[in-house]
């Protein structure tokens, strides 16, 4: 709880940084710093990879960096978004204009995350028109795994679609169970993507150093897969709020910006699977 003289020096600020951690501190929040170590950490992982391909550095540095910034990058993303939206929410009310401003903000995001796919697509198309194309020919990648993933990820969609409408609706046990389900059904594809990386690596010797479409194909499912584990620690955030109480036919405005973000995701998936595992499949590795 602040106290009186923190209450005196806030100057009007209403942040929740004021009970964050570190103490001490006033206003000021580490989460963000924290979840932006993470992030820069995903590149030095991949860059520590290439160099280990190399014999550079040991060929696990790059591997454990990886994970143990993703680990960090969602550490602080949670930590974060708790104290931005959990630890305070009984003291705000039911603002309208508050509610249509968090929700904008949400389709602001989702623009800037729109411009990053683009680039990644724009950059495959282009390196798929160069000659280095034919180098080399990819795994078969449209398998069984890949449609029962894809087919889990919209599942998700549909369930969390259900969910929004039931606590809009008032029926707050059926969107418990609904948003449960859809958690759940992010991890399995999670889980999924993981194994299917561990297929194309340790049996089709397909890596992220095979040949410009390799780089590509891991670069743009990677990208996805991180912003697909954002999307779960959002999903376990709502729950989590969910099993507090916190979400009502009026206050419910975090499950409508996660439900656009998880949408989000999951069009994007289907893009990825047409232009990658169907791209691949029905024309090879030559363009």
């Amino acid at each position: 709880m602040a106290t009186e003289t923190e209450d005196a020096h806030d100057d009007g600020h209403h942040l929740p940084a004021v009970e964050d951690w570190p103490r001490g501190f006033g206003e000021a929040s580490w989460w963000p710093f924290v979840t932006a170590v993470g992030g820069a950490g995903i590149y030095v992982g991949a860059a520590l990879f290439l160099m280990g391909n190399a014999g550079i550095v040991p060929s696990i540095a790059g591997p454990a960096a990886f994970v143990g910034s993703v680990g960090l990058f969602l550490v602080g993303l949670y930590g974060w978004l708790y104290h931005a939206f959990v630890v305070h929410f009984w003291e705000r009310g039911a603002d309208e204009h508050s509610a249509s401003k968090l929700r904008w903000g949400m389709v602001a995001f989702l623009g800037t995350e729109i411009a990053t796919f683009s680039a990644g697509f724009v950059y495959f198309f282009f390196i798929r028109s160069g000659a280095g194309w034919a180098d080399v020919s990819p795994p078969h990648l449209l398998g069984s795994l890949i449609i029962a993933n894809t087919s889990i990820l919209l599942l998700s969609s549909v369930t969390l679609h259900f969910a929004h409408d039931a606590i809009r609706e008032g029926k707050r046990g059926r969107f418990l169970g609904l948003l449960a389900l859809t958690l759940l059904l992010g991890i399995v594809f999670i889980g999924g993507q993981a194994y299917e990386y561990y297929e194309f690596i340790v049996h089709e010797n397909f890596t992220l150093t095979t040949g410009i479409f390799g780089s590509a194909f891991y670069g743009l499912t990677g990208l996805h897969g991180l912003h697909v584990s954002m999307g779960a620690v959002l999903l376990a955030i709502v729950f989590a709020r969910a099993l507090m109480g916190q979400y009502s036919a009026e206050r419910h405005v975090s499950v409508t910006t996660v439900s656009m973000y998880w949408h989000f995701v999951d069009a994007v998936w289907v893009l990825l699977v047409v232009v990658l595992y169907v791209g691949a499949e029905v024309g090879g590795a030559v363009a």
